[in-house]
């Protein structure tokens, strides 16, 4: 059974770098040809896809988000890391990880809403001075 743990810190000011945690426990993040996402839901609003990166390092990046956001990963420890720089409380949100299999990532680029067969509980991250 794969599991996924977000963690973080719940509170980030504005124009700093949120730093972001996806611990994943009973499955590889090299097995292929898995791919593994942040996405995140605004209070009141719907889930956005964020990123991506793939079993083989390979990363895709949402173009609205994507002069501000890195995705990257340790092998050895098994984790997936997102950061986001120069929050507004725009950014505001549930943050999750989610694996999906590899079509996922060509539907997430064509703007579709995939879905995943493993997500992690999310983590709240509130933008506030």
């Amino acid at each position: 059974q794969v599991q996924l743990q977000e963690s973080g810190p719940g509170l980030v000011k504005p124009s700093q770098t949120l730093s972001l945690t996806c611990t994943v426990s009973g499955g590889s993040i090299t097995t292929h040809y898995y791919t593994w996402n942040w996405i995140r839901q605004p209070p009141g609003k719907g889930r956005e896809w964020m990123g991506v990166i793939a079993y083989d390092g390979t990363t895709y990046y949402n173009p609205s988000l994507k002069s501000r956001t890195s995705i990257s990963r340790d092998i050895l420890d098994n984790q997936i890391f997102l950061q986001l720089t120069s929050v507004t409380p725009e950014d505001t949100a549930v943050y999750y990880c989610a694996r999906g299999p590899l079509e996922t990532m060509a539907t997430n680029l064509r703007g579709g809403d995939p879905e995943y067969d493993y997500w992690g509980q999310g983590t709240q991250v509130t933008v506030s001075s």
